[in-house]
């Protein structure tokens, strides 16, 4: 059993930069592929990034590549999503999630999901 918590979440300005944070409690073993997904008002959740917790092997969004990272520090048991260059169409709900079964991009291959952050771009 996982918990995630996310953080990190907050208004900035289109251009501008922030970082969430997804703690995990219990045990991430090196096959658990850690994602990041996020949902805007009406819109379905999408996939934005995920990673491999062993390798370190990243996967990304069209939409977000180059401009976003996901890292981890194994010592915290912590995902990060690094986002720089925000757009206000980047605004949204920020969730992250755990798969058991490797890469997925689809929501429904994440069992452990934390509460969300919200990400809040201003024109």
């Amino acid at each position: 059993q996982l918990e995630l918590v996310e953080s990190g979440g907050g208004l900035v300005q289109a251009g501008g930069s922030l970082r969430l944070s997804c703690a995990t409690s219990g045990r991430v073993f090196s096959n658990y592929v850690m994602g990041w997904f996020r949902q805007a008002p009406g819109k379905e959740r999408e996939f934005v990034a995920a990673l491999r917790w062993s390798s370190t092997s990243t996967y990304y969004a069209d939409s977000v590549k180059g401009r976003f990272t996901v890292f981890r520090d194994s010592a915290k048991n912590t995902v990060y999503l690094q986002m720089h260059s925000l757009k206000p169409e980047d605004t949204a709900l920020y969730f992250c999630a755990t798969s058991t079964t490797g890469w997925q991009i689809s929501e429904s291959g994440y069992a452990y999901w934390g509460q969300g952050t919200q990400v809040t771009v201003s024109s």
